[in-house]
């Protein structure tokens, strides 16, 4: 017999919140894992948006540090650590930052296990935020995620839910290579189902937003919701989506996108950064040549145009892939006559 306190639904959390959950779950489980940024302990305010506040005060600021503001001077102290058995997770303020610390991420990070034969591993995190929608403009919005995709060695993960958001930090911090998680700042505080305590989602694992069959749309981060969004529309139309949320980025997982495709017969790739040799660019070409001669159109890509986020609100709009963008695309392709 249940009772009205069995049918209360579980609180809803933000993405925001998971993020400190699962820091603060994984310091509490090893105490070899540090968190180092900018402004990240408590006296600073525990991160410019709080990701992580309270973990200072909780496990010491020997283990929850705030740093200079120097990118390159928190991705030597985050490496150095990893080599000597910690595992740093360095918070890089804003994604655009990251290219001030490259040769450390890129140079350094990325390659150290292939330049010592496998004898030096590189545990880290690397947190970063990023995503258009508050006018701070072509600095502070850009997704990069084809830059780190390109870089072997190092893995790249966007959750779009708090669930995974928590479940992929946990992997992350798992992991014995460096592991770059990207978080969208328009969704950070959107309230959504909480994730489990211990949970972990696997590295390269993605999951089925919804099931369609006229159309697979391949997308990730913040664009899962936009794409969610654009369904009204689409069914409106006469078009059933079935949306992959890739939730890894490198290594993709092409099994499940695979799958759908070989349902749908189409696909559409939806991501926020600039359409040119983004990460789209890949997958649309893995498909293409997968299913090549099966495919009822060709492979879709919404995207943004080649240009910096703009600063004005009207233009920055009209920058973002918009949900009734997507549907109407989607439509398209769906409809076009091959």
């Amino acid at each position: 017999m249940s009772g009205p306190a069995s049918q209360t639904k579980p609180k809803q959390v933000s993405i925001l919140q998971a993020l400190n959950q699962a820091l603060s779950d994984a310091m509490e489980d090893d105490p070899k894992v540090l968190v180092l940024g900018e402004d990240v302990a408590d006296p600073e305010c525990g991160g410019v948006t709080g990701v992580t506040s309270g973990l200072s005060t909780k496990f010491g600021e020997h283990r929850c540090r705030s740093t200079p503001i120097s990118e390159q001077a928190i991705m030597g102290a985050a490496i150095g650590a990893s080599l000597v058995g910690y595992k740093p997770v360095a918070e890089i303020m804003l994604m655009n930052f990251t290219t001030v610390a490259m040769d450390m991420i890129f140079n350094h990070a990325a390659k150290l296990r292939y330049m010592s034969g496998g004898q030096t591993h590189v545990p880290i995190v690397i947190r970063t935020m990023t995503g258009a929608g508050f006018s701070t403009a072509g600095q502070h919005s850009d997704f990069l995620e084809a830059w780190f995709a390109h870089a072997a060695g190092l893995k790249v993960v966007a959750p779009a839910t708090a669930a995974d958001a928590y479940g992929l930090m946990r992997s992350a911090i798992d992991d014995p290579d460096p592991v770059l998680v990207i978080e969208n700042m328009p969704i950070y505080w959107t309230p959504m189902e909480p994730p489990q305590r211990g949970h972990r989602v696997p590295i390269g694992k993605a999951r089925i937003a919804a099931e369609g069959n006229d159309l697979t749309i391949v997308t990730y981060s913040g664009m899962v919701h936009k794409c969610l969004a654009a369904m009204p529309q689409m069914a409106a139309a006469g078009v059933s989506a079935e949306i992959v949320d890739l939730r890894t980025i490198s290594p993709w997982d092409q099994e499940t996108v695979f799958a759908s495709v070989g349902k749908t017969k189409r696909c559409m790739v939806v991501h926020e950064a600039v359409r040119p040799f983004g990460a789209g660019a890949e997958i649309a070409a893995v498909v293409s040549e997968q299913f090549f001669g099966s495919l009822r159109a060709p492979v879709g890509r919404v995207a943004a145009p080649f240009t910096p986020v703009p600063f004005a609100q009207a233009l920055e709009s009209a920058f973002v892939p918009s949900p009734e963008k997507i549907a109407q695309a989607a439509i398209n392709l769906v409809k076009a006559k091959n």
